[in-house]
């Protein structure tokens, strides 16, 4: 993933409505949500909604797919992945080392 990429999905976060609605996104899975159930949940008003999700799926962090006469949406792990993987490939110098590990990252 490239610099630019990264910086566009990280912007996209950069937002409360915008990472709740991608932390939900994520924590239901693959299936995804109804933009009518994302709304509900994060009471969320429909126009306010649609920008947001338009953000997300502009910035590669979700997908939508149409479903009879609903648009469902979910979380882009792919993306997600890579997106971790670029802000963790330099970390403790290539050495093996995570937050559960022995080995900390310290600048």
């Amino acid at each position: 993933m490239n610099t630019k990429s990264v910086i566009t999905a990280l912007a996209a976060l950069a937002q409360e409505s915008r990472l709740n609605a991608f932390r939900l996104l994520v924590q239901t899975g693959p299936q995804g949500l109804a933009a009518s159930k994302i709304g509900e949940q994060l009471e969320i008003a429909p126009s306010s909604l649609s920008f947001h999700l338009k953000e997300l799926t502009n910035a590669g962090l979700i997908e939508a797919r149409q479903d009879g006469r609903f648009i469902i949406y979910s979380a882009n792990f792919d993306t997600m992945n890579s997106v971790l993987s670029f802000l963790t490939e330099n970390c403790c110098g290539g050495e093996n080392c995570s937050p559960s590990s022995s080995k900390s990252c310290k600048p």
